[in-house]
């Protein structure tokens, strides 16, 4: 794989356009060294219509909202960020894009107690390619209950999505992924189930779909699309509360959702088959095409890509054309 660093293209860095390989930083810039700082990431796709962004909206809001929980001024509003985001697409020749529009603090000074910071933004666009193999996104994940909790709202900004909490995600999958698992399951502190590594959490039981209650875990965008359409599409009743562990165990369906990741299944979590009380197929077979987790795949499939017929006209305004 070609290293991002090593490519051409542009990058929007502070309401210019600067060439991709000329995009540097100095080693002392605060946020290198203490994390503070918030970014997000955007998908865009290619359907009949164009290229499309998804839910850039909603996206850009959170970057601010998670810019002033933090107490970084920002210099530009949320009209500006989506304008260069929609620019970043054709000046980077792509139609299927990742974006990761971030927020971070300069290098006029280190310490906890640093004044005079400027705050500064880039957005950068690229290719992401399959986040995960297609027999996964088939099959399902195998996942490991971490040892590492999630946070807690009286220890970090649970509801921003800051560079600095994912240092935690980081150690928590890569325990997993040394252990041989594809994804770890993360609990709060008080031991109740909060979101995987990067993604949320659901489960199907008796014919409603849960999830855990926004506390410890992001209030994921493609979570609150996959419950719109669970509810206004399929009918389906979903519940927001805590969920604990063994919850996940007996449940009939189970899967995780994300910007990248999408809509993954889960099949396993700790070495429990997800869906047997249920007669899910076993171990190493893709997921039945009339499951809820392949319907909802289907549906977050069709709205991404902008295939918008019948009933899945009123989320047309998710969609926002590329330039």
């Amino acid at each position: 794989m070609t290293p991002l660093y090593d490519r051409d293209g542009w990058l929007w860095h502070d309401g210019d356009w600067l060439p991709w390989r000329d995009a540097r930083t100095h080693m002392l810039t605060h946020t290198l060294h203490y994390g503070m700082g918030c970014f997000e990431g955007v998908r865009a796709y290619a359907g009949a219509g164009g290229t499309r962004l998804f839910r850039v909206a909603e996206h850009t809001r959170r970057l601010l909202d998670s810019a002033h929980a933090l107490d970084m001024s920002l210099a530009f509003d949320a009209e500006t960020l989506i304008e260069a985001q929609r620019q970043c697409l054709p000046r980077n020749g792509l139609t299927n894009a990742y974006l990761k529009p971030t927020v971070y603090f300069g290098a006029e000074g280190l310490g906890l107690r640093a004044k005079g910071l400027t705050t500064h933004v880039m957005v950068a666009a690229w290719d992401l390619g399959d986040y995960i193999s297609p027999e996964a996104s088939a099959v399902g994940l195998r996942a490991l209950t971490s040892s590492w909790a999630r946070h807690h709202v009286n220890i970090s900004l649970c509801r921003a999505k800051t560079n600095g909490h994912y240092v935690n995600a980081m150690l928590a999958l890569n325990t997993a992924v040394k252990a041989g698992f594809d994804e770890t399951i993360m609990l709060d502190p008080e031991g109740y189930v909060a979101e995987a590594s990067a993604a949320n959490v659901f489960l199907l039981r008796d014919g409603v779909l849960h999830t855990p209650e926004v506390t410890s875990c992001l209030q994921g965008i493609t979570r609150d699309s996959v419950i719109c359409l669970a509810r206004e599409v399929l009918g389906l009743e979903v519940r927001e509360r805590r969920i604990t562990r063994d919850e996940l165990y007996t449940a009939d369906e189970a899967f995780v959702t994300g910007t990248a990741a999408e809509l993954l299944p889960l099949r396993e979590l700790d070495g429990r088959h997800i869906g047997a009380r249920a007669g899910a197929p076993a171990p190493g077979r893709p997921i039945e095409n009339d499951s809820v987790t392949a319907r909802l795949q289907h549906l977050y499939r069709r709205v991404t890509r902008g295939d918008l017929r019948d009933d899945l006209t009123p989320f047309a305004e998710w969609l926002t054309p590329a330039e």
